[in-house]
């Protein structure tokens, strides 16, 4: 895929998220009712609504391509092109009237994530990136921060409680302790703001691929790191550990350590 061709994709993926997140906006702090799937995580006509819109636009633009999102599951291509989305990434942020929600579009090319968007709608922030072609936040270019001191971190996570459940508590604490300030309440929001300089570590420890296939190539082109918890670079694994780069080694020794104590 060439650079004409790929920077076609991105504007179209930017597009489409942004169309997405505008239909959501809809159902955004309007008493939208909401139900519990068997994973335990709730779901909206309004996640449902922007998925269908998502699928009808990629359809029709391009037909012979795969798609893979959350609440629909997975239709086949005929190419090595497929569009991995989730249409609320965040949807307990929406449903409490929290912000912080955004809708991902990525597109992956023979297995490799090329292209992603978040797009937060009721921030009206868009954060996207194409292999090769930078990081850009609405418009502008987009860089990862330079701080090189953990101790000078900040450190994002999207549930305290589940980085225990899933036995990543001692990682936590140690990168806590080491960290200048933590906060909480991210999901994809994190990404976009290691992305954009506003935070330098983000944990997640159990997520989908339609949760990290979009992060991927926003982090590495803002020049960040986007791996699974052991280091490797990767939009499948099912937990992300994205840092600035500059904290990579010393975010890494200190979560291989605590791994192995």
């Amino acid at each position: 895929m060439d650079e004409r061709e790929l920077r076609e994709i991105l504007d179209f993926a930017v597009e489409s998220a942004q169309l997405a997140g505008t239909f959501t906006l809809g159902y955004f702090k309007a008493d939208t009712p909401h139900e519990m799937k068997a994973d335990n995580t709730p779901v909206t006509i309004a996640d449902r609504g922007a998925e269908e819109r998502l699928r009808q636009r990629i359809e029709a633009a391009f037909p012979t391509h795969g798609i893979l999102g959350e609440e629909f599951g997975e239709k086949p291509g005929s190419t090595p092109a497929r569009w991995i989305i989730d249409p609320i990434d965040g949807t307990m942020s929406f449903i409490s009237g929290v912000p912080l929600y955004s809708v991902l579009v990525g597109f992956e090319w023979e297995g490799q994530m090329l292209a992603g968007v978040i797009h937060m709608p009721a921030l009206g922030e868009t954060v996207y990136a194409a292999r090769g072609l930078g990081c850009r936040w609405n418009g502008r270019p987009a860089w990862v921060s330079n701080v090189s001191d953990l101790a000078r971190a900040r450190l994002v996570v999207t549930s305290v409680k589940t980085l225990y459940r899933e036995g990543r508590g001692p990682a936590y604490e140690r990168l806590r302790d080491a960290c200048y300030i933590d906060r909480g309440w991210s999901d994809a929001y994190g990404y976009a703001l290691l992305a954009t300089g506003r935070a330098e570590i983000v944990l997640d420890p159990i997520l989908s691929i339609w949760d990290t296939a979009a992060l991927l190539p926003i982090v590495t082109e803002a020049g960040g790191t986007f791996t699974d918890w052991s280091g490797n670079q990767t939009h499948a694994a099912p937990e992300a550990l994205a840092t600035n780069g500059a904290l990579f080694e010393a975010v890494m020794a200190m979560v291989l350590r605590t791994n192995t104590s």
